[in-house]
């Protein structure tokens, strides 16, 4: 079995940070989660909006959920929870909203995972977006199922 590397991406404006979220939808499996990490405005809304439209209708409505701290999408193959833990006190609390529940049924997309303490889905592709000048830089760092796939884009 091979495993894919970390992989460093150049976003060098939101277009291409819409484009990743787009070619990371088709890549997405049931029961996998995508943990975006990076600090207020660093583009990890951009990409989930892009993410879940991807996955949905282009023009559907992606409210980021900061206060709601969950929100449900019916994608064609399978349900896809946008998680924002930010609000969140403890670890438990993400599994009290469901976050169980919505890898056993479908996928996730954690903004704010380091909330979780290390209780972190064990298939996950995690994403860290920092600010690069006018741009971003995306780390993107594979776990369990991710290991194998193809994150050449």
């Amino acid at each position: 079995m091979t495993s894919a590397p970390e992989v460093l991406l150049r976003l060098p404006d939101e277009a291409a940070t819409q484009d990743l979220g787009a070619a990371l939808a088709s890549r997405l499996r049931r029961g996998e989660a995508i943990c975006l990490t990076g600090p207020l405005g660093a583009g990890k809304s951009t990409l989930a909006r892009a993410l879940v439209r991807a996955l949905t209708t282009p023009d559907e409505d992606v409210p980021s959920p900061t206060f709601t701290l969950v929100q449900f999408y019916d994608g064609p193959d399978f349900p896809l929870a946008h998680f924002d833990l930010y609000r969140l006190t403890s670890p438990d609390e993400a599994y009290e909203i469901g976050l169980d529940e919505a890898l056993e049924d479908g996928a996730a997309l954690i903004e704010w995972p380091e909330r979780l303490e290390g209780q972190l889905p064990a298939d996950r592709l995690d994403i860290v977006i920092s600010p690069d000048g006018d741009g971003r830089v995306a780390r993107l760092t594979p776990h369990g199922a991710w290991r194998t796939r193809d994150l050449e884009f």
